[in-house]
């Protein structure tokens, strides 16, 4: 007959982890296994859907599934155990593993791994964290640091991603000298760093850890990347964690009235974060209307241009460029509202969101140190970040740490909007439709491209001068692109 030390080291459970920068819940999309199945360590058993994407989860041990403690469609909190895996099968008869909750589900309690180490608990990979580490966090209104995190990971699905403000510091264990692997095990390490490191050719036993408990950051692995990298030559990025496409609704009735959809996912943080911003920021949106005729033919001849070969020309990234520059020329409005130290927090590098309507709704992920970016350059990466949005391949990560954003409701036929701020970001721009209309011109009327213009921005932290400013440089850019080359 097993005991219960027997069957408690026979067992390990896996945990819902943090897979979005402090979200306290996802949802279980579709499971890829069922009890019987064999799994290795690596393989992908699951798929969630946070407020910010659809993720798929691996399973960091090998083994054979032995229960799923939630069936598909369900919410669960973080730290509660999803499924638990029999680590050594054919040792004896398994006890019959219990019935999925339905509805309301109570936290399991942790099965104790015959080789964790003592006073330690399995986490997402491996071993670590004290007892005390994995409880899950409080739930909302409990604090006002879960409120904040609610409406900044809201942000990154909305209207850019800002990333979730840093919960206070718990005390640090003693991280190793040598490697992150505690205690000569496995290092710690979430899934995205771990494909980070595979495809830098990076061994994570050989990474000096910084995160909390000892675990493998991002920054840590390409850290221990530098050294092997060439001068000039980038890391290979990892890749992005695949965003799906929400379920088809089910079939409703043609005499149905009301349809009732619940409130989850992408749609939930985009409630959040509109409400969170516009009850938070004094909003102030400025309008200006704009002969764009020029910048049209700048676009023509740019297409005709070799130099940008196989990179796609629109207005889109002319508007890009003079908010750019703008935002140089006006560096005071490229910052964030610091509520907890009452700080203004000037950024010296912007990461410019681009608002992209996609099947499981409006998401903005944005590029990394735009500023930095020749005109081809920042071609290919609203490109390559329009295309990712519209195949739903964007990662967390895509949408993570924007500073400024742009939303183009022009595409749509709209004139011009009033954008609501993205929590954490002080500026939005609304483009409007560009159209041929009755302009005058050198003291004539003639027909020219014209288009609307609106920003909105904090007003705690953003002048009505400097608003107006940033705007009018815009609109001057977009009225004599040459200002591109003049100003820049």
């Amino acid at each position: 007959m097993t005991t219960m030390t027997e069957t408690s080291a026979r067992f390990r459970e896996f945990k819902m982890p943090d897979v979005g920068e402090g979200l306290t819940e996802a949802e279980i999309l579709k499971w890829f296994v069922q009890p019987g199945d064999t799994v290795t360590d690596g393989q992908v058993v699951c798929e969630v859907e946070t407020a910010k994407a659809a993720v798929e989860l691996p399973i960091p041990f090998d083994g054979v599934v032995h229960e799923l403690r939630f069936p598909e469609s369900t919410t669960v909190d973080v730290g509660q155990v999803i499924i638990a895996i029999d680590v050594a099968p054919g040792s004896g008869d398994a006890p019959a593993p219990a019935a999925a909750p339905a509805q309301e589900p109570v936290e399991a309690a942790p099965a104790d791994s015959g080789d964790a180490p003592k006073g330690r608990t399995p986490v997402l990979v491996g071993y670590g964290v004290a007892e005390s580490s994995t409880k899950r966090r409080p739930r909302k209104g409990a604090s006002a640091a879960p409120e904040a995190a609610a409406v900044a990971a809201a942000v990154q699905a909305e209207l850019n991603g800002h990333a979730a403000p840093a919960a206070p510091a718990a005390p640090a264990p003693a991280v190793p000298a040598q490697g992150g692997a505690p205690d000569g095990g496995r290092p710690l390490a979430k899934p995205p760093v771990r494909k980070l490191a595979k495809d830098l050719g990076i061994d994570l036993a050989t990474v000096v850890p910084t995160g909390k408990d000892g675990i493998i950051t991002r920054e840590d692995v390409h850290a221990a990347a530098a050294p092997a990298v060439a001068p000039g030559t980038a890391p290979v990025p990892s890749a992005p964690a695949p965003v799906s496409a929400e379920a088809p609704a089910a079939a409703v009735p043609a005499s149905a009235r009301e349809t009732r959809i619940p409130v989850k996912g992408v749609r939930k943080a985009i409630a959040q974060a509109m409400v969170g911003s516009a009850f938070t920021a004094p909003h102030v949106t400025e309008f200006v209307t704009v002969d764009v005729t020029r910048t049209m033919k700048l676009v023509a001849e740019l297409k005709e241009d070799k130099d940008m070969a196989g990179v796609r020309v629109n207005p889109l990234l002319i508007i890009a460029k003079a908010l750019l520059v703008a935002i140089k020329r006006n560096p005071e409005v490229n910052a964030a509202w610091d509520e907890a130290n009452q700080e203004i927090v000037q950024k010296h590098y912007v990461n410019l969101g681009i608002a992209a309507a996609t099947p499981r709704g409006l998401i903005v992920p944005n590029i990394k140190d735009a500023h930095d970016k020749t005109l081809p350059q920042l071609a290919a990466a609203l490109g390559e970040l329009v295309t990712t949005a519209r195949d739903g391949k964007t990662s967390p990560a895509a949408m993570a740490g924007g500073t400024v954003t742009i939303t183009n409701v022009g595409v749509f036929g709209v004139d011009t909007g009033t954008p609501i701020l993205n929590p954490g970001e002080s500026a939005i721009l609304a483009v409007g439709a560009i159209k041929l209309q009755p302009w005058v011109h050198k003291g004539k009327v003639k027909p020219r491209q014209v288009t609307t213009l609106a920003l909105s921005f904090d007003h705690r932290l953003v002048d009505g001068e400097l608003g107006s400013k940033v705007l009018a440089d815009v609109a001057a850019i977009l009225e004599q692109p040459k200002r591109l080359i003049t100003w820049a």
